[in-house]
């Protein structure tokens, strides 16, 4: 946890950002019967049944101190899933970085060795070299503030039935966009010396 704190720390260097990660599912279904449109005296009407249409699985990379983030919409969240989009983090949106700090969960694919898995071992070393990886404690993924992002994007672009992958890229590149070009930096305000106040009980009692 002190870590990740000590990371959001830091002052903006476009040499060695801080960039967040997290990933995220949504069961895609369509509608079985034709809604109901909206009437004078009613809302929009749909039929409580539904036929599901396979999962749309989500990365998201957000760099908090430019307010920009990166979501993909993607068949499967595997470690060769995963792989893809650290490569693409590094070569297409920081080429020019010395060294990425890449905060995220421990999940068992946000590994070096999901690079190894997908790549040979020479471009997984390449990319490896290009990042800091850095985990957020187990049951302590609301220090990630890629999941902060996750959460807003759900609420306010996939709270509805959405009927398959296409439709979901759309929605989440319509959300994307603006938020990229108005969104201000993330301001976090919780700091180590605050985490040993309020989680003291997570701390070890040392006896004199």
């Amino acid at each position: 946890m002190e870590d990740v704190l000590e990371v959001y720390k830091r002052p903006y260097d476009p040499m060695r950002p801080v960039v967040c990660m997290d990933e995220s599912s949504k069961q895609l279904t369509r509608e079985v019967r034709v809604p109901l449109p909206m009437t004078p005296r009613h809302p929009a009407r749909y039929d409580t049944e539904y036929e599901r249409n396979g999962v749309g699985n989500i990365f998201l990379f957000f760099e908090p101190l430019q307010g920009w983030r990166s979501v993909a919409v993607t068949d499967r969240r595997t470690a060769i899933d995963w792989a893809h989009q650290v490569q693409q983090l590094v070569d297409v949106h920081y080429p020019q970085a010395q060294k990425i700090t890449l905060v995220m969960d421990n999940l068992n694919t946000h590994t070096g060795a999901s690079l190894y898995k997908t790549f040979s071992a020479q471009e997984a070393r390449r990319i490896l070299d290009r990042l800091e990886l850095r985990y957020t404690p187990k049951h302590g993924s609301w220090l990630n503030m890629a999941e902060i992002e996750l959460s807003i994007l759900s609420r306010q672009c996939l709270d509805r039935r959405i009927a398959d992958k296409e439709t979901m890229e759309n929605e989440v590149s319509a959300w994307v966009s603006p938020r990229n070009h108005c969104s201000e930096p993330m301001k976090w305000r919780f700091t180590t010396e605050d985490a040993r106040i309020k989680l003291k009980h997570l701390y070890p009692t040392i006896s004199a």
